[in-house]
């Protein structure tokens, strides 16, 4: 943590980021109160944003890019997804009332009034599954094209949760369908709802492919970030495909964080989540309003931020990694349009390229999947030359 700031200090333009973000407004709402005593407290709308702040501070300050009525329909969206994601966390729930739980749960949000005491593994999910029915008030009162997207979305992720819940992620097919479940069919609801609101296209709910690709990179670069704390917590994500290729326990890697068989299975689950960024640049074409494009492109450059600083890293071994506070302020500020997103995923991508070891087992499928990701930006940086005045003889460029 010391570390962290001092290393923010001494980077000026991360440090300006800091400033700048605490005195933006982004960060001033705060809910010093516990969750409790804000349920009984606060309206049902007002609820579901301390909520929200509650059980995800990152992503209660990106919302707030959202245009109109759209901050509420999302807000929504991942609070009903985070209530059936601490089901499928809660390890001390019997399987049987788990897998009730998850295959049902769209319909209970769809019950005025429903809720669900000592269920999760932290205390915000807790109260917020116990005050659950004022997230439902809010969510009945959703459009109904909202609320349709919303409880498709639920019903196939509790499907897809009860499903994983009586198996190991085994292969590599497995891992891709967990995480498609979990994660990928966030980002097919987001572009419902973002089409259902009428700031983008009719045709952006279509692109299923890239919208699940845009889950897939954030849900992979957790799950490998997140290796030590879901080993203490007894849950495993990492496919047994891959892991069992360098040791034969997953515990195992705690024990030797340093060893070359450590560090290359890590490298592998980075590189495997590298194969997504091309369709998430391909998705951040199509969407044309700007705040909806902030909302969309922050999370992917803090998810390449990250597999940059844990790729060949064995911290990830011992605690879980986060990208410096200033990084991550700076990239909440700066990631504005495009030629942003561009900046940024080349400068990640460029500094995974510099950490790479010809003696890694999969250095040339790492460094082919890192040279994909310059092409399919450079792909998006509209080169073209107007022909030349030929009163003036003048010839002009528009580059980007």
């Amino acid at each position: 943590m010391i570390l962290d700031l001092l290393t923010t200090v001494i980077k000026p333009s991360e440090f300006g980021s800091v400033l700048k973000l605490k005195l933006s407004g982004l960060q001033n709402k705060t809910y010093p109160q516990p969750l409790r005593e804000l349920a009984a407290n606060v309206n049902d709308r007002e609820f579901c944003y301390a909520a929200l702040h509650k059980v995800s501070r990152s992503f209660a300050v990106v919302i707030q890019n959202l245009p109109g009525e759209l901050q509420d329909a999302v807000c929504v969206f991942y609070l009903v997804l985070r209530g059936l994601d601490s089901i499928e966390d809660d390890m001390n729930i019997p399987l049987e009332k788990k897998l009730h739980l998850l295959r049902n749960f769209h319909q209970f949000s769809l019950q005025p009034g429903w809720n669900i005491s000592n269920t999760g593994d932290k205390e915000d999910y807790r109260q917020l599954l116990e005050s659950f029915q004022k997230v439902v008030s809010v969510y009945l009162r959703l459009k109904p094209s909202y609320r349709m997207v919303i409880d498709n979305i639920t019903k196939q992720m509790g499907h897809g949760m009860a499903d994983f819940a009586e198996k190991k992620v085994q292969t590599t097919a497995d891992y891709d369908l967990y995480c498609h479940y979990v994660a990928g069919l966030v980002g097919i609801g987001l572009s419902g709802l973002f089409s259902a609101s009428g700031f983008e296209s009719a045709l952006l709910e279509q692109q299923k492919t890239i919208a699940n690709s845009m889950g897939l990179l954030l849900q992979k670069t957790n799950i490998v970030r997140d290796y030590f704390e879901d080993i203490e917590s007894g849950r495993t994500f990492w496919p047994e495909q891959i892991w069992s290729c360098y040791a034969e326990k997953l515990e195992d890697y705690k024990h030797f964080p340093e060893s070359k068989e450590s560090l290359a299975c890590l490298n592998h689950l980075v590189t495997d989540a590298l194969q997504h960024v091309p369709d998430c640049i391909a998705y951040m074409k199509q969407i044309q309003h700007p705040k909806v494009f902030r909302f969309c492109a922050i999370p992917q450059v803090m998810a390449m931020a990250t597999l940059a600083k844990i790729y060949n890293n064995p911290d990830v071994f011992r605690t879980n990694v986060k990208i410096r506070k200033g990084l991550a302020a700076r990239l909440m500020l700066e990631t504005n349009d495009l030629e942003s997103l561009n900046y940024f995923l080349e400068k990640f991508t460029y500094k995974l390229m510099r950490k790479l070891n010809p003696a890694d087992p999969n250095y040339l499928m790492t460094k082919k999947r890192l040279h994909r990701i310059i092409e399919a930006i450079d792909e998006t940086k509209m080169r073209y030359t107007i022909a030349p005045d030929t009163t003036d003889n003048i010839e002009q460029s528009v580059l980007f």
